[in-house]
């Protein structure tokens, strides 16, 4: 592809979208360039603390069980209070606990503190991807996910290099930073971000409310079909949280460093900076049943091969292998939930969907660090294989259901936004049986 061809490529990626978008974009990175405690947690406590694999994952387990509370919390704060003061809250709680964190040195304290910290960092995702669903038209939303997605592995890369160094010297810094640069996100949320629930834009346009009904967490759990695209989201987000919680005790136990995996894991980043824009644009139009059965594999059997791994560069290789599976089933994954979450249930929906990964974060550092500890981290590594192959199981059976739709950018009808139409106009019900959107994000 010659320079003229990607310049035109990045342009079309970028063009059209609202100037809320890329403010929210701008946070996200923001944010995760602080992303040091979910990285380093697991090393902080076995190699700078002295603990066992086994508290490491139970202290990540607590950090995961904040997140499955928050999830649900900050779901139905996003529907009621709005999408801005729910991101506002979550940063500068996030921002606080985390420095409090780094000065917590019982045992009992730093569990508690833990899961502060899960449910304060975890609390913004669904605001996030409700106010990208509210400002962004729908048929824009595939870019915009991609590009979202794009920000948060671009400052997940720079972060996991930096930070590496960084907990070589002081982990102390590391959780500081985090904190800085948290609240940082939280200024920008507040001078930069207006409101985007439907309901808040109709009332400061004067206005009805939507005709859509209200939306319970109870209408959530009972949508089957929805339940079912979480359910498979719990089983691969098991296996992707390896790559921070089994990953780096494995490492560890092998005598690498702090900055080894650093460098290790920053190749999933730096892959996602430099392949998820153009691999969106590829399969955009292909059969979305394929790519997610494809990712499962990819991911299960990626993780698998780090049974085999024994130098940096091996390690780095597995990596790249499921981070391509990333790559296509995080935003076609998304594009998914987006289509089956109707308006003013978004938050919810975004919150039970968010749960999914949270609970992943609770199960899989208690399994992992229980497996490593009791029977080595070649059986981790196999039962990831599984996984990879249930969940692929899972998804074909699931798109079975699923009818397809002439176009793949084929709407259940265009929700009103603050800047698509006036919040008096009544929004359109889902379509009873939505495909999933071909490819479109924790």
């Amino acid at each position: 592809m010659s320079v003229g061809s990607l310049r035109r490529a990045l342009r079309e990626s970028v063009a059209g979208l609202p100037r809320e978008f890329w403010w929210l974009w701008t946070s996200t990175l923001v944010n995760r360039l602080g992303a040091f405690v979910a990285t380093f947690m697991t090393l902080y406590l076995t190699l700078e603390r002295g603990y066992s694999a086994s508290f490491a994952g139970l202290v990540a387990a607590l950090h995961g069980l904040g997140g499955v509370v928050s999830a649900l919390v900050a779901g139905v704060m996003t529907d009621r209070l709005g999408r801005r003061p729910t991101l506002m809250a979550a940063n500068v709680s996030t921002a606080l606990s985390v420095a409090l964190l780094g000065f917590m040195e019982h045992p009992a304290a730093i569990a508690a503190v833990a899961l502060l910290v899960g449910m304060a960092s975890n609390a913004s995702r669904p605001a996030v991807s409700a106010m990208m669903a509210d400002i962004v038209r729908p048929e824009d939303r595939v870019r915009a996910f991609a590009l979202n997605y794009w920000a948060i592995n671009l400052g997940f890369a720079i972060s996991a290099m930096a930070a590496g160094l960084v907990a070589e010297y002081s982990y102390l810094a590391g959780f500081l930073g985090e904190a800085a640069l948290t609240l940082l996100c939280a200024v920008l949320v507040y001078v930069k971000l207006p409101e985007s629930r439907p309901e808040a834009a109709g009332a400061a346009g004067g206005g009805g409310a939507l005709a859509e009904p209200a939306v319970g967490l109870g209408s959530v759990l009972r949508d089957g079909r929805f339940m079912g695209v979480v359910g498979l989201s719990f089983l691969i987000s098991l296996i992707f949280t390896q790559g921070s919680v089994g990953l780096p005790v494995a490492m560890g136990a092998a005598g690498f460093s702090p900055g080894d995996y650093g460098l290790a894991i920053a190749v999933n980043g730096l892959l996602i900076v430099a392949l998820q824009i153009p691999v969106t644009r590829f399969i955009e139009h292909r059969d979305p049943q394929m790519l997610l059965v494809v990712s499962a594999l990819l991911a299960g059997y990626g993780f698998a091969l780090t049974a085999f791994a024994g130098s940096l560069w091996a390690y780095a290789l597995t990596v790249g292998v499921w981070t391509l599976a990333e790559i296509v089933n995080s935003p076609t994954q998304m594009g998914l939930v987006v289509r089956l979450s109707p308006v003013r249930g978004r938050g919810r929906y975004q919150g039970v969907y968010t749960m999914s990964w949270s609970v992943a974060s609770l199960v899989a550092p208690l399994t992992a660090g229980q497996v490593i500890d009791r029977f080595g981290a070649a059986w981790l590594w196999g039962a990831t294989g599984v996984l990879g192959t249930v969940t692929a199981v899972g998804y074909w059976l699931l798109m079975r259901r699923l009818p397809h739709e002439p176009s793949p950018f084929a709407a259940a009808g265009p929700p009103p936004t603050t800047a698509e139409a006036p919040a008096s106009a009544p929004a359109p019900a889902p379509a009873p049986a939505p495909a999933p959107a071909p490819a479109t994000q924790p």
